[in-house]
């Protein structure tokens, strides 16, 4: 699934639940706990399901290694 960004004309790839999950290695109930709690940010579709932006999901696990490198030393 993918969006329009309005300014740049440019679709955007939007991840399931389960796919973020996959990349956190987590379980998808997980992530749907830290998308009501607004550590994500979730798009609704018209079906009521959320979807996570791949660029702000893929920011979010750098600054999680960049903070696990800054921890371990």
């Amino acid at each position: 699934m993918t969006i329009q960004h309005h300014d740049l004309g440019t679709p955007e790839a939007l991840l399931t639940p389960a796919e973020v999950a996959e990349l956190f290695r987590v379980n998808p109930k997980t992530v749907t706990r830290w998308a009501r709690a607004g550590k994500l940010h979730a798009i609704r579709t018209l079906g009521g399901h959320r979807r996570f932006r791949e660029s702000e999901i893929r920011r979010c696990l750098e600054e999680m290694s960049t903070d696990e490198v800054v921890t371990e030393r």
